[in-house]
């Protein structure tokens, strides 16, 4: 039954196309776009079909590969949240890629089959974080999501080469961390596959190494995932990099890496047995609060768009590990929620950044006007209706994270970090309504303005407008339909909540 293949098949996709890109495009390199948007739409499809599959059975599916079982294989896991991430990370790939066809002609021409093929690779490394049930089988798809990350992002403007290489050496050390933890873990309990671990380390789980081992890896992941003050490579890469490259990695690569977070604290320690040992909840905590903050301060002081966006970035990942530290289902649920939502706002904004790059030539918020209203209507529009999500307004998808992040701080008494959201989402307003006060309102002080002047709308083509639409939408149907969303995120709860 093609059913219990699905975990094979997505990563499979990647790999089948990551190979016909470059060989097809010998002969006609234009044919690049559209195999990266064909294994895209195939693993979405198998993403969607294998989710829905799960919603229906409940039954997890583990594809063991080549036939061996644990401890002696590798075996992919799809439950419930493996099925989530990878739907929501392979459908937002498939829409940025619809948008990259034009921009791509202005921001890397002739380049286009050298950056199909790794943002295949990229893909391919996301999806096995997310699926893969071995620990050493999950540093080998984080340095292939990571090596392929460096590649688009040093595939940008000037600077790009030196932020993707910053990154490169910051990255590096996160892997390396990451890889130590699992060494010592290994050694402890002589087994890479994270069922069989999580079922031997209440034996171990006072041992030096297995201390060590919870730190190194958490510091590592915290790298990936641009926790404070983890974060020094995000702001430059996103902000440099190609707008369809800056669009890709900004709400996937950080939410896998939160994701993985996800799986060590939560399902492979527990978290009882690690804050008997180590307050590992408080810590993340903390440094998330500090990061929310952090992050909507530098945002509110950058005058272009996409430094912005990235400061954001910031900010926003600390969300998300503000629900991992609460360790309640509230938090969990809200965590889970914002990888979703933070996924299509973030990409929605970044691909605004990019069709206004295409049209106006920058993205300097300081040259933003009220003309931009009319050339670009339904662009802000979508920009719009991101940033008042990013915000947490209601009916939007943005309000419903925050809201249950907010009861899980409520339901662990925890005043300070419910103040980090309060205080943040009126640090979230000040950045975003900056813009908006520019594009939809009048500025007294400027006498050369005629409103009687024509302006002609310039909107972006079809292919650009589409994944736009679709995101800006998306946010209005979660936001409604978000207590649907919350009862199947109740199904992915770990073991012990």
């Amino acid at each position: 039954m093609i059913g219990t293949e699905i975990p094979a098949l997505i990563p499979v996709t990647y790999i089948l196309f990551a190979v016909l890109i470059p060989l097809i495009g010998l002969w006609k390199r234009e044919i690049a776009w559209h195999l990266s948007l064909m294994g895209t739409g195939i693993a979405s499809f198998f993403s969607a079909w294998g989710f829905l599959n799960l919603i229906q059975t409940g039954e997890t599916i583990r594809y063991y590969f080549g036939g061996w079982p644990p401890p002696v294989g590798i075996e992919f896991v799809y439950d419930g949240l493996a099925a989530f991430v990878v739907l929501v990370i392979n459908t937002i790939a498939f829409l940025v890629l619809i948008h990259s066809k034009e921009i791509s002609k202005i921001e890397f021409p002739g380049k286009k089959m050298a950056y199909y093929t790794v943002t295949m690779l990229m893909m391919l490394g996301f999806n096995g974080m997310v699926l893969t049930g071995d620990l050493f089988n999950l540093y080998v798809f984080l340095e292939i999501s990571s090596l392929s990350s460096y590649a688009l992002i040093a595939i940008g403007e000037k600077r790009a080469p030196y932020a993707s290489f910053r990154y490169l050496i910051i990255g590096t050390v996160g892997g390396s961390l990451y890889l130590l933890g699992v060494g010592f873990l290994y050694t402890v309990t002589g087994t890479l596959n994270i069922i069989d671990m999580h079922d031997m380390l209440p034996m171990v789980i006072g041992h030096s190494s297995v201390i060590a081992a919870l730190v190194l890896m958490v510091i590592g992941v915290g790298v990936k995932a641009a926790l404070f003050p983890l974060h020094g490579w995000l702001p430059d890469s996103y902000t440099f990099a190609a707008s369809s490259s800056s669009a890709l990695i900004a709400p996937i690569g950080t939410k896998v890496a939160a994701y993985v977070l996800f799986r060590v604290v939560l399902f492979l320690f527990g978290v009882e047995l690690i804050d008997d040992q180590l307050p590992v909840t408080t810590i993340i905590g903390i440094f998330a609060g500090i990061g929310i903050l952090y992050g909507s301060i530098m945002a509110i002081a950058q005058s272009e768009l996409k430094k912005m966006l990235a400061y954001s970035s910031v900010s926003q990942i600390g969300y998300i590990i503000m629900g991992i530290s609460l360790a309640n289902p509230f938090g969990f649920i809200g965590a889970v929620l914002h990888i979703l939502n933070h996924a299509m706002m973030k990409a929605l904004l970044f691909l605004v950044s990019g069709s206004l790059r295409l049209k106006e030539g920058h993205s300097l918020i300081t040259r933003f006007d009220n003309s931009f209203r009319k050339k670009y209507p339904w662009t802000m529009a979508a920009f719009t209706t991101a940033a008042i999500s990013m915000v947490g307004l209601p009916p939007l998808a943005g309000f419903f994270s925050k809201w249950y992040l907010a009861l899980g701080t409520i339901e662990n008494s925890n005043w300070m970090l419910l103040a980090v959201i309060l205080i943040s989402s009126l640090l979230n307003a000040v950045y975003f309504f900056r813009i908006l006060e520019k594009v939809y309102l009048n500025d007294p002080d400027d006498d050369s303005s005629d409103e009687t002047e024509p302006v002609e709308r310039n909107e972006a083509g079809f292919s650009m407008m589409f994944p736009m639409a679709v995101m800006a939408i998306g946010l209005l149907v979660v936001g409604i339909f978000n207590a649907y969303i919350v009862n199947v995120i109740f199904t992915m709860f770990p073991a012990g909540f």
